[in-house]
């Protein structure tokens, strides 16, 4: 990339095998109304004609910059490849098969950026699509909009889940990332990093869908979950993030108790359930467990009210 003046956004495309819906994916890139962007796509050596969209489109605006790597990087490399590449103040990430909702998702999140000195994430609600394209759910799972602290979220993700979304529902300082994606985790490289962003300040949330995100059998997730990575990643987060600084007089010990009381559900003891029952100590487990027991016609209760704990 040559020339010296930095764009405010930079909107990074990894993507491997989605020629079917790059096109979609790009469009919605160049029809937003904030202009100052740069649009950063590296394809991880598709054979699906993917390349030839790509230089397509790179002739046809200068904003656009696309790579075809040599040899296939795998997942987490090409979104850090991606990132190292970025020259704007704020970064976007959007897959090849996902896509900006409206014409004024860049401009929004820019603004919930602009006007939330020291927030490490912009999060919005996203719409749920299908293979054709058909908006089929809107998830908004982060609740209220407006600023949410650090420490609280984080808490609440190593609770339920990842309330905070997929990389493409998300914009980020790209100087608060500089240390990249995790390679270490496979499936919840995603919530690793909003967590390592959220020991350094808060998030800002809206509950407007302002980006769309994919559903289809060929998602890292749906080839991840017979081999239960994702809930042995879990675990690892608890080990990784629970004895956080960011979580200092916080009731971790409940976070790591509630880990493991649901990873026994599903089976099988993956690598990181003995590492984190060490961790907590088998009498604190047993303590907690036995609360648990005493709570539950109170937990029935709610998901009969409707309440439903994320996973």
């Amino acid at each position: 990339m040559s020339g010296t003046a930095y764009p405010r956004v930079s909107v990074l495309i990894p993507t491997y095998k989605y020629a079917r819906y790059l096109p979609e994916a790009i469009e919605s890139v160049l029809g937003q109304e904030f202009a100052d962007f740069e649009l950063v796509i590296s394809d991880d050596g598709s054979n699906d004609g993917s390349a030839e969209i790509l230089a397509g489109y790179a002739a046809r605006d200068s904003r656009i910059h696309t790579t075809v790597q040599p040899a296939n990087l795998g997942m987490v490399q090409n979104w850090n490849w991606c990132l190292s590449q970025a020259r704007g103040e704020y970064v976007k990430y959007l897959f090849g098969d996902d896509k900006l909702a409206r014409p004024d998702a860049l401009g929004k999140m820019v603004a919930m950026l602009d006007a939330n000195a020291g927030a490490v994430l912009a999060v919005c609600a996203r719409q749920i699509l299908d293979e054709q394209s058909k908006v089929v759910e809107v998830w908004d799972h982060f609740g209220s909009p407006g600023v949410h602290g650090g420490a609280v979220s984080m808490l609440r993700c190593l609770s339920r889940g990842n309330l905070v979304g997929e990389p493409a529902v998300v914009m980020f300082p790209r100087e608060r990332a500089a240390r990249g994606f995790s390679v270490s985790y496979q499936q919840l490289v995603d919530l690793e990093m909003w967590l390592h962003l959220l020991e350094l300040g808060p998030l800002v949330y809206t509950s407007e869908p302002l980006c769309a995100f994919r559903r289809h059998p060929l998602q890292r997730t749906a080839a991840n979950k017979p081999g239960l990575v994702d809930k042995d990643e879990y675990l690892r987060l608890a080990l990784d993030y629970c004895g956080s600084p960011a979580l200092k007089g916080s009731d971790v010990r409940s976070i790591q108790f509630l880990r493991l009381y649901e990873s026994r559900k599903f089976g099988g003891i993956t690598p990181s359930r003995p590492l984190l029952m060490e961790r907590l100590g088998r009498f604190t487990y047993s303590a907690y467990w036995l609360r648990r027991k005493a709570m539950n016609p109170l937990l029935a209760l709610g998901r009969l009210f409707g309440w439903r704990p994320l996973r």
